[in-house]
């Protein structure tokens, strides 16, 4: 895609999200790969609802920021899942209110966040892991990004919020979409004895689609 497409899709998608309250205020950032390597990333203290195509942060492809704002404080937490997943296309983090409300009831699980609720959580993100609270914008939250060794395309930052990698800008969008809207549902019938997926119909899933699971 063209640096000016992706520009433009970028600022489109990321005003989506916004728009229908999946993030808020100057909250949530995203990035993506350039053509040759680079990356475009939303600049810091900016808002989704408002990003401007001409003045997202460029870095070449030795990481160097070469033109537009200054990009956002969570580079580190971006930078980790480029450095440790080969097929990341682009990253999306955001303050979505119903899986922030998930990552803090005292018996989710940590290695997996979200429960089996539906299958199209586990064909878009596989186990999503449950990180520590961190303070915001802390290099340790790329930190614990790599001791994952690029085996998670998505985290939860407890009482904070998702990030989720994809190939391309779009399919992450559409995966931590999933993310919130599975935390909705977990939170909608958090005290109700809900009929989840078992074991095998996971496994079910997990194969046909080559979900990445296991690790």
């Amino acid at each position: 895609m063209r640096e000016s497409d992706l520009r433009e899709q970028i600022c489109m998608l990321a005003r989506s999200l916004f728009d229908r309250g999946l993030t808020h205020g100057s909250t949530g950032n995203i990035s993506a790969r350039t053509e040759d390597g680079g990356l475009l990333v939303s600049p810091t203290g900016t808002s989704f609802g408002r990003l401007d195509p001409g003045r997202l942060s460029r870095f070449n492809p030795q990481g160097a920021l070469i033109s537009g704002d200054k990009p956002t404080k969570e580079m580190p937490l971006h930078a980790a899942f480029y450095d440790t997943r080969s097929t990341a296309g682009a990253v999306v983090h955001l303050h979505s209110c119903h899986s922030v409300a998930w990552s803090m009831m005292p018996d989710v699980d940590e290695d997996d966040f979200l429960p089996p609720l539906t299958p199209y959580a586990i064909m878009k993100l596989g186990k999503v892991k449950l990180l520590p609270f961190f303070l915001p914008g802390d290099p340790a939250m790329g930190d614990a990004v790599r001791g994952l060794a690029g085996k998670r395309s998505a985290v939860m930052l407890a009482n904070h919020g998702p990030v989720v990698a994809g190939k391309e800008v779009e399919a992450a969008c559409n995966a931590i979409e999933e993310l919130e809207e599975t935390a909705r549902l977990a939170m909608l019938l958090r005290g109700v004895d809900a009929r989840a997926l078992g074991p095998q119909q996971v496994r079910a899933v997990v194969e046909k689609f080559d979900v990445e699971w296991d690790g």
